[in-house]
Parts: C-alpha cells; structure tokens; sequence
C-alpha cells in the first residue's frame, strides 16, 4: 500500500526541495574517485536532506520565530551545498560542470522559498529571550514579557529546605551499585 504523502510534501518549497535533493544526489555520484569524494558528497547530499528536513519542522508548528529559524538553516543549507559543489568544480573532481546547474536549481528554489516564507504569520509568536524577533523596547514587548517563563516564581516553590535534606552519600551509594 502506498504511503499517503504528507501536508508538507505537496508544497512547492518541498517539491522545489525534492528536485534539490535528487540533483545533489546526482552530482554525489558524478564525483570522481578522490580523496575529498566522500566528504564532498556527504556534504552536498546532507544539506539537500537538511533543506527538506527543515521545511517538514517549520509547517510541523506555527510559532513565527520557529518557522523563521528553521527558514535560515535552509539558507545556510543550500549555501553550504552550493559552496560543496562549486569546490568540487574548482578542484576538478567532477566530470560535469554542475555549478551553472545548481545555481539555476538553487534560484528556482530560491523564488518559491521566499514565497513561502512570507506567507508565515508574523502574528503568531512568542518571545524566545534572544531577542532576535522582538524589540525589548517597545509596550508591545513589554506586555510579551509579562507572559514569559518567570523564574523567580518557578524557582520559588522550591523549598531550600528540601534541598539541605538532600543526602549526597546516598546518591553516591546509588551510583556504585549501577
């Protein structure tokens, strides 16, 4: 029985991804016999699986900075692949030139990628504490910061107490029974 393909995989970033993968898959193999061979196709093949990898996690949820944190690793992915196959060319261990095609793949992915990403609801979000996404300066942070994590009153129902009956002996004997 045939496996119902996935939400995700019928997107044209993914489909744009998949026709990626298998070109790099291509290339892999057109790679002569050398020394870097391996290392190069590893490289090319693990960032096409990456760029597909990532597309599944940012439609997997819908928080904005999640989406966009996985958007830049599949930039960094396809740079880090384009930058593989074009050293393979510099160095000669292609029998193909692959670097006009690849470039022409990458801007196809590239266009449809950026369609993509502006279709991720900015209004869906959350702060993450690094304030990459969000200016800790405006009324707007302000009232999101009101709803974040508060250590104080997380850490506050601990009891000290609790922590001083704590015998690290009897820890230490659990160890050197294992």
């Amino acid at each position: 029985m045939a496996r119902k393909p996935a939400k995700f995989e019928k997107l044209p970033v993914y489909q744009k991804a998949q026709e990626l993968f298998d070109l790099a898959d291509v290339i892999a193999e057109a790679l002569k016999d050398d020394s870097m061979k391996e290392h190069l196709a590893i490289q090319i093949c693990s960032n096409a699986a990456i760029i597909q990898a990532k597309i599944a996690g940012a439609e997997g949820g819908n928080l904005y900075s999640l989406r966009m944190q996985n958007a830049v690793l599949i930039k960094l992915a396809v740079q880090d692949m384009f930058n593989a196959v074009s050293f393979a060319s510099m160095v000669k261990i292609n029998e193909e030139d692959y670097v006009q095609l690849m470039r022409e793949k990458i801007e196809e992915f590239r266009l449809v990628f950026v369609d993509w990403i502006r279709g991720f609801d900015k209004t869906y979000d959350i702060p993450d504490n690094w304030a990459i996404r969000f200016d800790t300066s405006t009324p707007e942070q302000e009232k999101m910061e009101e709803l974040m994590f508060d250590e104080d009153r997380f850490f506050g129902e601990f009891n000290e107490d609790d922590l001083n009956d704590f015998d690290s002996d009897e820890w230490e004997e659990d160890d050197d029974e294992k």
